[in-house]
């Protein structure tokens, strides 16, 4: 099946990507259906177009491009402190590395569209998509030692104080906090950049869901799906949410019971119906639209924030290569 497709609506933990389409749309009031002017018919992920705040925000790329930088800027630091084959990506201690933690799992903020899908994994994943994300995330190197994790993040020493190391002072937090201060060098407003397209995307969604346009489509889902033997739910989110999925699960992972499959193939079979998702998206689409040309200045500010880390970025990275 990471959550991205312009919206947080069921924000959970892998990202099924959503195709973009190119499409104009009228900025005239919206109807409620498809067919009618700006609602798209939506059978799949592949037919929803970008919605405008998605490009606003750091992308997923972005993010695994500013993480490779950040380790780089981390791995220069501590070679100046004479650690010269500290690992680009270190390892964890033992106890940390054997913690159960939770696998990283989310959708389209609209849900599940594919049948298949539906019919095998419900509202869960295969299994054997964590062995894949372990290996996208890289090979780990040697666990640091203990003069090597003072340093790298000042423990047990004030800050400005000396360890490990040749004796020279420690940055504040650390050869990590060095890092990702070198990674935001030149951005105006850390916080703005990292977080402000997301709460508005979060306002927004929940406006979105209080539309009677959009409220009047789950409700015409929610009776769909009750009609086929199920549940009712108050929206594809609140279905895809339910905790019986996910009850007695340690790794984000549903039980897959034959209730929970049968209601994620009645969800996917009624959106398609109903068109569900293209009502939702049009009025989405609208409002975030309405929210761009009403803060014109701040998006712009964000963007000019988001130009500097990429070129950051692209200059760290360019070092790696050059260094390899």
């Amino acid at each position: 099946m990471k959550v991205r497709a312009g919206g947080s609506a069921l924000a959970g933990l892998v990202l099924v990507g959503c195709g973009v389409v190119v499409a104009v749309f009228s900025d005239d009031a919206l109807p409620g259906y498809a067919g009618e002017s700006g609602v798209p018919r939506v059978t799949s992920e592949r037919d929803l177009p970008e919605l405008p705040l998605t490009a606003q925000e750091l992308s997923d790329r972005d993010h695994k491009r500013m993480a490779r930088a950040q380790a780089h800027f981390v791995q220069q630091c501590m070679r100046s402190y004479g650690f010269a084959d500290f690992p680009l990506h270190p390892g964890r201690p033992a106890p940390m590395s054997q913690q159960v933690t939770m696998t990283a799992v989310s959708v389209s903020p609209y849900g599940i569209f594919d049948l298949g899908q539906a019919r095998r994994w419900g509202y869960g994943f295969d299994p054997r998509r964590t062995a894949e994300w372990d290996a996208e995330a890289g090979p780990k190197g040697r666990v640091p030692t203990q003069r090597e994790d003072e340093v790298l993040h000042g423990y047990g020493t004030p800050v400005g104080g000396k360890a490990g190391g040749r004796g020279r002072e420690v940055p504040e937090e650390g050869c990590d906090g060095e890092g990702a201060r070198r990674l935001m060098r030149g951005v105006e407003d850390e916080e703005r950049l990292l977080g402000y397209v997301a709460r508005r995307t979060q306002e927004i969604d929940r406006a979105v869901a209080k539309d009677e346009r959009v409220r009047r489509a789950f409700r015409d889902w929610s009776r769909c799906v009750e009609g086929k033997g199920f549940k009712e739910y108050e929206s594809p989110v609140a279905a895809f949410h339910d905790k019986a999925w996910r009850a007695g699960r340690k790794d984000g992972n549903t039980v897959r019971g034959e209730r929970e499959l049968g209601t994620a193939v009645a969800d996917v079979e009624c959106k398609k119906k109903l068109n569900t998702v293209g009502v939702w998206w049009a009025v989405s689409n609208e409002k975030q639209r309405a929210e761009m040309r009403d803060n014109k200045a701040k998006y712009a500010a964000v963007g000019e924030d988001r130009d500097r880390v990429r070129a950051t970025v692209r200059e760290a990275l360019g070092e790696a290569l050059a260094e390899k």
